[in-house]
C-alpha cells in the first residue's frame, strides 16, 4: 500500500504540473487582455495532433515536440490576429460565444484532417523504463520526465515574468492595459506574444500527455474545465497561484480517485472523487474569494 500511495502521489504532482501548463496560459491571457478564451482546450488538442502527426512522419519524439511547439505558438498568434482581436473590447458573453464557436470549429477540423479515430503516441524506447520505489513498486521514467518538463517550464516562466523587461510589460498590462498603451507600448504586439506563449504551453501539455492517453477529438474540453478550477483556486491573474493550485488540484484529484473508492465503496467513491476539486474550489472561495494568491479586488 505504501508504494501505491507514493506512486499515486507522484501521479498527482505529474498531473499538477501538466495542469499548470494549461492554467498559466489561460491566466496570462485573462489577466492581461481580460479575455475569456474557451478555445484554450482546443489548442491543447491541436498540440497533441501536431506532435502525433510529426512523430508518424519523422519517427523522432524530440522533433515532434519541437515542431509541435512552434506550430502551437504560430496557431495562437494566427488566432489572435484573425479572431481574438475583434473580441477584445466586447463583453465576456461575446467572448464566450466566439471562442466556444472555435471549439466546434477545431473539433470538426480535426475530424476533417485526421478522421474520427483516436491516434496513439508511443513512448520512445529511451523513456519506456521505470525506477524502483520502496517495496516492490516502480514508477515510469516518462511520467518523471513530464514532471521535470513542467517544473522547468514553471521556472522559466517565473524568470520571464519576474526578471525580464518583457515580463515587466506583461505584469504592467495585467495591472493597467490602457496606461501601458498610453506610455507607448504596442499592446497588440504584447498580446500576440502572450497568445503565442499561452498556446505553446497548452500545446506542450497536449503533446507530453499524448503518450499517456488517446489523442482524440474533444480531448481538451475536460482539461479546460479543470484548468479554470485551478485559476479560480489560485487567483485570477496570478502565475504563482496557478502553480500552487495546479499541484494541489492534481494531488487531490489523483489521491481522491485512488482512496475514496476504497473508503466509500466503488459506487459512491468515484462520484465523490469527481466532486473533490469542486468542493475544494468552493471552500477556497468561501475563505478567500480572490483565490489563494490572487490580488484582492475592489
Amino acid at each position: 500500500m505504501s508504494s501505491l500511495l507514493v506512486e499515486q502521489f507522484l501521479n498527482g504532482i505529474q498531473l499538477g504540473v501538466m495542469l499548470f501548463l494549461m492554467a498559466a496560459g489561460l491566466t496570462l491571457i485573462f489577466g492581461i487582455m481580460n479575455f475569456l478564451n474557451l478555445a484554450h482546450g482546443a489548442l491543447y488538442m491541436m498540440g497533441a495532433f501536431f506532435a502525433a502527426t510529426i512523430l508518424e512522419w519523422s519517427g523522432s519524439f524530440l522533433l515532434a515536440i519541437l515542431l509541435g511547439l512552434a506550430a502551437s505558438a504560430a496557431l495562437g498568434i494566427i488566432l489572435d490576429v484573425v479572431a481574438f482581436r475583434r473580441l477584445y473590447e466586447r463583453s465576456h458573453f461575446d467572448q464566450v460565444l466566439g471562442t466556444f464557436a472555435l471549439i466546434l470549429f477545431f473539433n470538426d477540423l480535426v475530424v476533417l484532417l485526421w478522421g474520427p479515430e483516436p491516434r496513439y503516441m508511443p513512448v520512445p524506447d529511451w523513456l519506456s523504463g521505470s525506477i524502483p520505489l520502496s517495496g516492490d513498486g516502480s514508477y515510469p521514467i516518462y511520467r518523471l520526465l513530464i514532471t521535470g518538463v513542467g517544473l522547468g517550464v514553471a521556472a522559466a516562466l517565473y524568470v520571464l515574468i519576474a526578471h525580464t523587461r518583457t515580463g515587466m510589460l506583461i505584469r504592467a498590462g495585467a495591472t493597467n492595459r490602457e496606461m501601458l498603451s498610453g506610455l507607448g507600448t504596442n499592446v497588440r504586439h504584447l498580446s500576440m506574444l502572450v497568445f503565442g506563449l499561452g498556446s505553446a504551453m497548452a500545446g506542450l501539455a497536449g503533446m507530453i500527455n499524448g503518450p499517456l492517453i488517446a489523442v482524440q477529438v474533444g480531448m481538451g474540453d475536460a482539461m479546460l474545465i479543470v484548468a479554470f478550477v485551478v485559476i479560480v483556486i489560485g487567483g485570477i491573474g496570478s502565475i504563482a497561484g496557478a502553480f500552487v493550485a495546479s499541484i494541489i488540484v492534481g494531488i487531490v484529484d489523483t489521491l481522491g480517485r485512488f482512496l475514496l473508492p476504497q473508503w466509500f465503496g466503488f459506487t459512491a467513491g468515484p462520484a465523490l472523487a469527481s466532486m473533490a476539486n469542486y468542493a475544494l474550489m468552493a471552500a477556497v472561495l468561501l475563505a478567500r474569494p480572490q483565490g489563494l494568491l490572487g490580488a484582492r479586488r475592489g
